[in-house]
């Protein structure tokens, strides 16, 4: 029988684990890790995103500023926030919920934001670091990806990995961190041909392409472990909405391990994002000369 992998406790004891480190370094400095928070617009699911971050920050003692405009903020005065941001020693983390309004440019934002500041992984520094294996801040969908796999898998050389997608945010970072557990990786996408097969061939499988049942059962083989990253929003038969992954779930019997959506990745994602926000506290008070911006 497949076993379920739940991403929501393994979460819990991440975040439960956090709680005595934020206490500790709240006591030693006088105030505990802080998160900065920028929202830009009104966008549904960010709301709720930014909604579940800052929750989870306060279960466990981690203080959070939240920075909201309205989707008319200028990219001048986003990048002005920014650079204040950084200097303010009493934050450690920045956190720019994505997407931005067109008219701001998401990159411009994100490599303003100091590299040793960015708990989401995504500035140009800590891609670089990834990729050579001296790792920064880690992005933290794919950290939680790994921290799930690495409850099951015991020795990753050799393993046939298959990770479908290709984004900067997913696909090419978990690539990148079963590459280093030296797995040999196949990246896959869209544009893909004979995708199937070659997913049959994954010992590991991690799917990332945002199309809601995209991996069926018969292309999954038997004791495979499947990473089903996808959130897609979709109705049910009933006509009530209905959150699904990537993977059809009903048909992985066969399958060694499975995560379920929701309940799978996505809690791993935010308890990520609060390791990273206490590792950039603890980085940050380490230093004792002023913080570079190129490196840390």
């Amino acid at each position: 029988m497949v076993e379920i992998i739940s991403g929501t406790a393994m979460a819990a004891t991440i975040t439960d684990s956090l709680r005595e480190e934020v206490s500790l370094f709240a006591g030693e400095h006088g105030y505990p890790p802080t998160l900065a928070v920028v929202l830009v617009g009104d966008d549904p699911a960010s709301q709720i995103y930014v909604r579940r971050k800052i929750g989870q920050c306060a279960k466990i003692g981690l203080r959070s500023i939240e920075h909201r405009f309205s989707r008319d903020l200028s990219e001048a005065d986003l990048l002005g926030l920014i650079a204040r941001l950084n200097e303010d020693p009493e934050v450690h983390g920045i956190l720019v919920q994505l997407p931005l309004p067109a008219h701001i440019d998401s990159h411009m934002i994100l490599d303003a934001i100091n590299p040793l500041k960015d708990v989401d992984g995504f500035h140009p520094v800590n891609v670089g670091r990834l990729s050579i294996g001296n790792r920064g801040l880690l992005p933290c969908t794919p950290m939680g990806c790994m921290m799930l796999l690495e409850s099951l898998v015991v020795d990753f050389r050799g393993k046939k990995a298959v990770v479908i997608g290709k984004s900067n945010i997913v696909g090419k970072p978990v690539a990148l961190l079963l590459l280093e557990r030296e797995c040999t990786v196949t990246v896959t996408h869209r544009y893909t041909e004979n995708l199937p097969e070659i997913v049959r061939t994954a010992d590991i499988l991690v799917v990332a392409a945002g199309s809601p049942g995209l991996v069926r059962g018969d292309w999954v083989k038997p004791g495979a472990i499947v990473i089903d990253v996808g959130i897609n929003r979709t109705i049910d038969g009933d006509g009530r909405p209905k959150i699904v992954g990537d993977v059809a779930f009903e048909e992985m019997d066969h399958a060694g391990a499975v995560t379920p959506v929701p309940g799978g990745v996505g809690p791993m994602t935010i308890a990520c994002l609060l390791v990273n926000t206490v590792k950039a506290a603890t980085t940050l008070n380490s230093h004792c000369e002023p913080i570079s911006l190129v490196d840390g």
